[in-house]
């Protein structure tokens, strides 16, 4: 299970700012960064607002997560004592558009509902990006313990989900990946939901509209489906379905009910992968039923009338006629037991826009999103494979060509050894074959 995180937040203050996002050096500027000298190299540093030296500031306590191209560890800060994650992401190729998006969007989200971004960090092998750590781990692992939720208990992470995405939505970002795993827990009490992973997210006023099919088979809408544009608020309405739903059945709605797979075993793949490579039967099975919005609930599993009628708003083909989130905001099932800090009045303090440019600590930014920039078109330049020219133990030069010397002399000795041996065995065999003809000479003219 990965336990990586990240999130969204003002994308009008990024207007303000007119950064571009795609910062990929062209091959020239590339090519000279990549000849330049560790210390120009990492100048960065050397800034005030660069806090280079990770061990220096966090103390390392144990991975809790992977990924496909990192891995998130368990830190603690050495100051605050405060525990934290940090996912590291190796430097160059990796660091492409969606990871800038991931850590930009991330930033600008300020949620109790959202997981925290704190900053980014660049080693000479990785960027790392330190955020807040939840120590309830995911949702999906209590589902798994559990079975599946009481419908209370369900509407408590659900009115919590709710919020958060709804929050987004306001700020034009849909998260394009809601999911049980992208679903993490504080740890207290009364768990707290955080939502987090917004690496598919997009901005509809810094994006195009989206039109990708990604996410996770097992949540994405029947739209995507169509490799068209879509709305991608409505596509996150239906995934907060598909999540209801495995919160009360423990299955996930649109699977073969014919299939008795574990349930633990998501299925983990990227959608564009799966119709390029060779798709499993299960998988178009999955597809199938999505399209024609083909679920039912359980005979055992008990939900009230108005939980089933929530369902069958959310599960419409039709994004046009599906239910949206206000909608859903104001339905009779997610208004009960509503908490006091989950109602409009309360969640309307979360609506504001921050300064991009402007690091502060009350809210946890701690660097500016020009600085974050910065820092990110640095870990595009990968990290150097070999020696640079001041680690050469120039030392050791000298005594290795005296060494050379050496042997090039004690081969010459053993050379000419050998040479003096072969002619003294020379002259040895042609002194035996000289006096064999003289014997034979004496014999005959003794013979004579």
């Amino acid at each position: 299970m990965k336990s990586s995180t990240s999130s969204y937040r003002t994308p009008a203050c990024y207007i303000e700012t007119r950064f571009p996002l795609p910062l990929i050096p062209n091959p020239e500027e590339a090519a000279s960064d990549r000849k330049a000298s560790a210390t120009q190299r990492f100048t960065l540093e050397s800034s005030p607002r660069f806090r280079g030296d990770v061990m220096e500031k966090y103390e390392f306590l144990k991975d809790i997560g992977y990924g496909n191209f990192g891995v998130t560890k368990l830190m603690k800060n050495k100051e605050t004592k405060e525990l934290v994650a940090a996912k590291y992401l190796p430097r160059g190729e990796t660091i492409d558009d969606k990871v800038v998006r991931e850590i930009v969007n991330h930033r600008s989200l300020r949620h109790p509902n959202i997981i925290q971004f704190m900053e980014v960090m660049l080693t000479p092998t990785h960027l790392v990006i330190v955020m807040e750590y939840a120590a309830g781990g995911e949702l999906f692992e209590r589902i798994c313990s559990t079975g599946r939720f009481s419908e209370d208990e369900a509407r408590y992470f659900f009115q919590q989900l709710i919020c958060g995405v709804s929050y987004c939505h306001q700020l034009q970002v849909c998260h394009r990946d809601l999911k049980l795993e992208n679903t993490l827990l504080d740890g207290s009490p009364s768990p707290k939901l955080k939502i987090c992973d917004f690496g598919y997210s997009k901005s509809t006023l810094l994006h195009s509209q989206p039109k990708s099919a990604v996410g996770t088979p097992a949540y994405i809408a029947p739209e995507i489906l169509a490799w068209k544009e879509y709305d991608g608020k409505m596509a996150d309405v239906w995934s907060c379905g598909v999540t209801l739903y495995v919160m009360l059945v423990g299955a996930y709605p649109f699977e073969d009910p014919n299939d008795t797979k574990n349930f633990r075993k998501t299925i983990e793949v990227k959608i564009l992968d799966f119709f390029v490579s060779v798709a499993s039967f299960l998988l178009v099975v999955i597809m199938l039923r999505i399209r024609a919005v083909r679920y039912k609930i359980p005979p055992h599993v008990h939900i009230s009338p108005d939980c089933k009628h929530l369902l069958s708003q959310i599960f419409v083909a039709n994004p046009a006629r599906r239910i949206t989130m206000q909608e859903i905001k104001n339905h009779i099932w997610y208004l009960k037991n509503l908490p006091r800090e989950l109602t409009e009045a309360a969640q309307a303090n979360y609506g504001y826009l921050c300064d991009s440019n402007v690091p502060t600590s009350s809210t946890g930014c701690l660097q500016s999103v020009i600085e974050i920039m910065q820092i990110v078109k640095e870990a595009r330049i990968p990290p150097p494979v070999s020696q640079s020219d001041d680690e050469i133990n120039w030392e050791n030069d000298e005594p290795e060509e005296q060494e050379g010397e050496q042997d090039k002399s004690k081969n010459k000795e053993e050379k000419q050894h050998s040479t003096q041996k072969g002619k003294e065995h020379e002259r040895s065999a042609q002194k035996g074959n000289d006096e064999q003809e003289s014997s034979a000479r004496n014999r005959k003219e003794e013979e004579h």
